[in-house]
């Protein structure tokens, strides 16, 4: 199972987290509210496609959305596309919409939007490898631990 796959890389880190399950949610205030957190502070974990056989992953604020060219400029590519959702779970092991970095088949490289690390002790909120299973804790520690590269890579979602 996906989500003890999750978990069992959570145990190993060392890093203090909580599980919160809570179902399937509607919208990104829902999922917030049962998270206990702000929907910023909801994570979403992007599988982007650099390369023939080359992916990363991008953590995303709930509140915000890739700016492709921030990204570009940053990996120094001109094109980068999102897998669609059986390539991203044959690179990850995760279905879309469960994705993590943590226990994902294969260690991609992280890149984390700056505003993650904005305040100290922010607490963030990322899928835990199963539908309505959410993994809470230190945004500073969990960013530290993955190794992420952390910039500026998001804009506003557009209303």
């Amino acid at each position: 199972m996906s989500e003890q796959r999750a978990i069992a890389a959570l145990e190993s880190s060392g890093l203090e987290y909580e599980i919160t399950r809570h179902g399937r949610v509607g919208s990104l205030a829902e999922a917030a509210a049962a998270r206990g957190v702000e929907p910023r502070d909801i994570v979403k974990t992007l599988v982007v496609r650099r390369g023939e056989g080359d992916y990363l992953f991008v953590l995303v604020p709930g509140d915000r959305e890739i700016s492709w060219p921030l990204l570009r400029a940053l990996l120094g590519v001109n094109r980068l596309s999102m897998p669609d959702k059986d390539v991203a779970k044959e690179v990850t092991g995760y279905e879309r919409g469960t994705i993590t970095p943590f226990g994902s088949t294969t260690a991609w490289p992280v890149i984390a939007d700056a505003t993650l690390v904005d305040e100290p002790g922010r607490r963030i909120s990322l899928g835990a490898g199963a539908h309505g299973s959410a993994v809470t804790l230190d945004a500073a520690a969990a960013l530290a631990h993955l190794d992420a590269q952390v910039t500026e890579v998001t804009e506003l979602q557009a209303p």
